[in-house]
């Protein structure tokens, strides 16, 4: 009897060990969530890219963890976060994430701009008035707009969709960080020259963060220092540079 039930509590020690490991394993990965916003994540069929998707699987190699980068929007990746599913992103900073997240670096302040039709311009946030505005769902990028009841907001699942819009004069302009817009009218269009001139409203910085969840498993001095020195670097500059000057087939003309 104490022969069997030695064999036994050797198998069953074996088969903790086992688990222990696949845990030691998962407990490696990084869950990332990339915002699913052209040119920083780019989501083609099965193919993932994008200036901030490869500039986390960078930051990753450096600091020696495995990563699993999934291209997602807004309201998902803020959702994540909160539930503990997302380790890291790189975002603007949410209200609804103070409590969840560390923020661990900056990145260059997006300029945020409200832009008509070529030949259409805005000149100050008043000239809006009674205008409808194409703007992505979950997204905040300016308090004064979001605060006057008399600027039609449109609410859009993506910055693809806004455009089109835009085009196709559903509304009378498009609000959102600058590439990005650019981008979309090149990717759609073929041409980068879509849009009138830009209306500043605003800046808004994007933060390289931690979920709160994630402590044990993510070295925060070992990631900000490897991000910094890839911005010193200039590496991101010349990720974004590649991504702006693709080069796009016309696939919709404006009307």
């Amino acid at each position: 009897m104490c022969k069997f039930s030695s064999r036994w509590l050797y198998i069953i020690s074996l088969c903790f060990s086992f688990h222990g490991d696949l845990l030691a394993k998962d407990h490696s990965t990084i869950e990332f969530r990339t915002i699913g916003i052209p040119p920083y994540g780019i989501q083609s069929g099965a193919s993932q890219s994008g200036v901030y998707y490869e500039a986390a699987n960078s930051i990753a190699s450096l600091a020696g963890y495995k990563i699993n980068n999934k291209i997602y929007p807004y309201a998902r990746i803020i959702h994540e976060i909160k539930t503990g599913l997302t380790d890291m992103t790189i975002m603007f900073k949410y209200e609804q994430l103070e409590d969840h997240v560390f923020y661990i670096a900056p990145l260059e302040p997006l300029k945020i701009v409200v832009l008509g039709l070529k030949g259409t311009s805005f000149d100050s946030v008043q000239s809006l008035k009674g205008k409808s505005i194409a703007y992505l769902r979950a997204a905040k990028f300016s308090d004064v707009i979001d605060n006057d009841p008399e600027i039609i907001r449109v609410d859009t699942t993506s910055f693809t969709q806004g455009v089109r819009m835009l085009m196709l004069k559903r509304v009378d302009a498009i609000i959102g960080p600058m590439d990005p817009l650019i981008f979309k009218a090149s990717e759609l269009t073929g041409n980068k020259k879509l849009f009138g001139e830009p209306l500043l409203v605003g800046e808004r910085t994007p933060w390289v963060q931690v979920s709160k969840n994630s402590m044990d498993k993510i070295s925060i001095d070992k990631i900000e220092s490897i991000f910094k020195s890839m911005v010193e670097q200039g590496e991101l500059n010349a990720l974004l540079k590649k991504y702006m000057n693709i080069k796009h087939t016309t696939k919709m003309q404006a009307y």
